[in-house]
């Protein structure tokens, strides 16, 4: 549980500091839209909704490539990057899905120095 209890704390920390940069709380789907919207490189005024699934796409991809699940394949004429998987992803309940995200999420914010 404490392993748990860690990730938690420092979900909240990471909360935190998108509160104080963005002024309001993101939840997990606002957090890898904007993953993706920074992988992507390429900020608009509005996006579809297509496009925003997409950017959410790109951000689980890219955080999953961390761990060598996926790689960057290509990226099209329009700038969008396609990936390959290249082992399947481990079978997971909803919660443990969800932490095994936040996980990469958080490894993500620190490589980049946002913490």
């Amino acid at each position: 549980m404490q392993i748990q209890d860690d990730l938690q704390t420092r979900w909240w920390t990471l909360e935190a500091s998108l509160v104080e940069r963005f002024g309001k709380k993101p939840d997990l789907e606002t957090v890898l839209f904007l993953i993706g919207i920074q992988e992507f490189g390429d900020i608009k005024p509005k996006f579809t909704k297509e496009q925003k699934q997409d950017l959410m796409h790109i951000a689980v991809c890219h955080l999953l490539s961390q761990s060598g699940y996926y790689e960057l394949a290509a990226v099209d004429e329009d700038g969008w990057p396609h990936f390959s998987q290249l082992k399947p992803l481990p079978e997971h309940n909803m919660i443990e899905q969800e932490n095994f995200l936040k996980d990469h999420i958080l490894l993500y914010f620190q490589q980049n120095g946002f913490q």
